[in-house]
């Protein structure tokens, strides 16, 4: 359970060095080739980059003396044999220098990264031949905190270069969730070997056998969560030894920074093998090991010094009195190995994907080790790795291992299925015909166990493969080792129907492009939003909750699209851009009942200037009735505009004054409105800002355009000037109208209105046009006059309304 990312130096899922692999499976092809080959089965390669700076020059050298510089007291005067003739003097600065080091030297000539070339050089008044590296120096590290040390073996007057194999690729590969079996050299191995028909040829891994008998107890109490655990005692480590420089740069060249030894070997491990272990301090444990699930509330300081409250679904190892270790995510600072740890536990364990997926987000933790127990890690795998482990230890740090220690209970390691393949399903799927005997291999090499029956084969994948389990999975492994390339495209011939789309119905394209013509840019914005902005414009509406939120300001589901519009405005005005003309079409998602109703809406924003600066058009604020006509656009598409309607009403996030629900038919379709005063001020926008918002179902319904015979007898205006109160709106006035006259009206406009002089307190004047016209003959000025009588009688029964003098 190694640390958090934060000690990696730049987190990617997969990074590899080419030359380790090869070290594994060394087919005949180049880098490119071999790059090709991975993303073609699957393993997307996402970048190929050298591991070390580009340099030249650079010997192993030994440090025969140090002297202090007789000029400087922060310098030294090194003698260093480099396997010339003569040693060269060299002036260093590192504290670290010492004689009988080996170290990295750059002679006279040599060009280091950034195209930085060595030449003679005085230093305070002393002759420099010459200069002693960091890694930093090398590109070896973003930074150092003195030159590079060597093995003591390491050849004098080697090309370093050479002497560290860096003329290397580090291989990123982007797998995909099932591929939890190629996080680790050794599944990549395998890949490689079968893709090339090429042996897989493992470095010596035997089992180390005990030189005591001491053994520390395990005591499963969740077999559920972890089926496997396996530890091994190792005392009397040497707690001052390094971790050798080929390790290290192992690490450095998969994008972990090396440590101490017990954890880079561990992360060694993991790296190689897949399977990711942890090291506890001996002398910090009482009384054995106690897998089981935590007490609701128990304390645990993780390794990167976090305090965190464990919840009692949470997998732990604990000792007899408290938690050490979140178990397949990060172990507790107190039981840590340190360098002052003598002896020391090393742990393999198997833990479920169930009881792992999710916990360390959760804490908001994301380690290598959980990454890869939520994707699976082969549930055989632990012992090959502790001995690995405890191998690789006892060479760096030396130490007495006890015998391993395994308690398991196999009724909770799930066997793999046996799966019948059938020949004939793997042509159809595939679209082609590949032999018998090709397919056997195929599968053989992938460590499958194969048996021919009738019709096909029955198959086992091996336990490292969680992702296969049914038939087209084995179809799929196939595929990819047959290459992708080889199965031929064909094109589908079958009998086809046009399906009518109904033509009354709502075309959510159409309107997005409606809103583009008239200016706005669409947005996408996320689903999940923060419970801050949630309660400032939304909090009628209960929110979904997420149990596992990406990051605090994403922990909900949003109940409007307004929050991601807002958060989009915002993020413009604050990098100066006033005029903003945004929408976005998505779903909401509201708790009602215990049950998620997600509704499909579309909504806008504008802020800032009507029109675009220029010119020719005076400059003016966006108002609410821009945002009306655009909708009043919108509700056009349906051919049915005059049954939506707009009526005052208070919704939380508008303005009192300025918003209004959107009717249709009596029901309530939407809202529109400027935004909320004290909401401009919370959320710092400078502007003037309205939104609306329509949910998609209540446009739906539409009406197909209908030709109405046109009259050829002249149509009639009569103007007419009424008072009527301040609270009575325009909208109604209409619909009394229509209802009055409904055989002869055309159209009615508004063209004026008027409060102050000579308009009695809390009443206002409405300039109105009337257009009236049969369709069978001349209207007559008795008519005329007659349905004016009729409407300005309706009005004022029913509105109070007098004609202005």
């Amino acid at each position: 359970m190694n640390r958090q990312h934060p000690n990696r130096i730049g987190y990617e899922i997969m990074k590899f060095s080419e030359a380790w692999l090869r070290e594994w499976v060394n087919p005949a092809v180049t880098t490119t080739e071999l790059a090709d080959q991975l993303s073609m089965a699957g393993l997307e390669v996402d970048s190929v980059t050298p591991v070390a700076g580009e340099f030249a020059g650079v010997l192993v050298g030994e440090v025969l003396t140090r002297e202090p510089h007789p000029n400087a007291d922060k310098l030294s005067l090194c003698t260093v044999n480099v396997g010339a003739a003569e040693p060269l003097q060299i002036v260093c600065g590192a504290a670290n220098v010492a004689a009988g080091l080996k170290v990295p030297v750059a002679v006279i000539g040599a060009v280091l990264p950034g195209d930085f070339k060595i030449k003679r050089a005085k230093l305070r008044g002393v002759e420099s031949q010459g200069m002693i590296c960091s890694a930093a120096e090398l590109g070896l590290a973003t930074a150092s905190d003195g030159i590079l040390p060597l093995a003591a073996d390491a050849p004098v007057g080697a090309d370093f270069r050479a002497y560290l194999a860096l003329d290397d690729q580090a291989i990123d590969v982007d797998l995909t969730p099932d591929r939890g079996d190629c996080l680790g050299i050794a599944g990549i191995a395998r890949e490689v070997g079968v893709i090339n028909r090429t042996p897989v040829t493992p470095p010596a891994m035997e089992p180390v056998p005990a030189v005591n008998e001491e053994r520390f107890p395990v005591s499963l109490e969740a077999p559920e969560g972890c089926p496997r655990y396996l530890c091994r005692v190792i005392r009397n480590i040497d707690p001052a030894a390094h971790t050798p420089l080929w390790l290290r740069e192992r690490l450095r060249r998969s994008d972990l920074r090396p440590i101490s030894p017990v954890v880079d070997v561990t992360n060694y491990v993991m790296l190689e093998l897949g399977q990711p272990m942890h090291g506890f301090d001996l002398a910090e444990l009482e009384g054995g090991i106690h897998v089981r699930m935590a007490e609701e509330g128990e304390p645990l300081v993780l390794l990167d010094g976090q305090e965190i409250t464990l919840r009692s679904d949470t997998l732990v190892i604990a000792d007899r009195v408290k938690p050490v270790a979140i178990a397949g995510i990060m172990g507790g600072e107190h039981s840590g190995v340190t360098g002052e740890s003598r002896d020391i536990l090393l742990e393999s364990a198997f833990f479920s994907p169930t009881i792992i997926t999710g916990k360390a987000r959760s804490y908001g933790l994301h380690t290598d080790s959980s990454h890869r127990f939520e994707r699976g890690v082969d549930p055989q795998l632990q012992r090959r790795a502790i001995e690995r482990a405890t191998q690789l230890l006892l060479a760096i740090t030396g130490g007495e291992p006890g015998p391993v220690v395994e308690a398991a209970v196999e009724a909770h390691i799930e066997p793999r299925p046996e799966i019948l393949l059938r020949r004939d399903r793997v042509a159809r799927v595939l679209g082609l015909e590949i032999d018998d005997a090709t397919i056997a291999d195929i599968l053989t090499r992938l460590e499958m166990r194969v048996a021919p029956v009738a019709g096909g084969w029955k198959v086992v994948a091996p336990s490292c493969r969680f992702d296969i389990s049914i038939e087209e999975d084995l179809i799929e492994e196939v595929g990819r080792i047959y290459g992708y390339t080889r199965i031929p495209t064909r094109r589908s011939a079958a009998a086809t129907v046009m399906r009518a789309e109904p033509e009354v119905t709502f075309n959510l394209q159409r309107a997005k492009q409606l809103l583009v013509d008239r200016d706005y840019q669409e947005a996408i914005t996320y689903s999940f939003i923060s419970q801050e902005m949630h309660d400032l414009i939304d909090f009628g509406h209960d929110p979904v909750v997420l149990a596992n939120p990406i990051s605090s300001d994403m922990s909900i589901m949003r109940t409007t699209l307004w929050a991601g519009l807002l958060q989009t405005a915002m993020y413009n005005q604050s990098r100066q851009q006033a005029r903003v003309r945004i929408f976005e079409s998505g779903l909401r998602f509201i708790k009602q009942d215990y049950e998620i109703k997600q509704e499909l809406m579309i909504a806008g924003l504008l802020s800032g200037d009507a029109e675009p600066e220029g010119w020719g058009v005076p400059a003016r604020a966006v108002d609410f009735f821009d945002v009306k006509a655009d909708l009043e656009a919108l509700f056009a598409l349906t051919g049915c505009p005059g049954e939506f309607r707009f009526q005052a009403a208070t919704h939380g996030a508008l303005h009192p004054g300025q918003s209004a629900e959107i009717l249709r038919d009596g029901a309530v379709v939407g809202w529109i409105g400027k935004l909320h005063p004290e909401l401009e001020r919370k959320l710092d926008l400078t502007s003037g800002v309205y939104l609306f918002e329509i949910g998609v179902n209540g446009l739906l319904e539409g009406r197909l355009p209908a030709f109405r015979p046109l009259s050829k007898y002249p149509s009639i205006r009569r103007d007419i000037a009424l008072v009527v109160d301040q609270a009575v709106d325009f909208d109604a006035i209409r619909q009394t109208i229509r209802e009055s006259v409904p055989e002869i009206l055309r159209e009615i406009l508004l063209f004026d209105v008027y409060t102050g002089e000579k308009v009695d307190s809390g009443r206002k004047s409405l300039a109105l046009g009337l257009i009236l016209q049969e369709s069978s003959h001349t209207l007559t000025d008795e008519k005329v006059e007659s349905v004016m009588a009729r409407v300005i009688a309706a009005l004022a029964d029913r509105y109070n309304a007098q004609l202005r003098d």
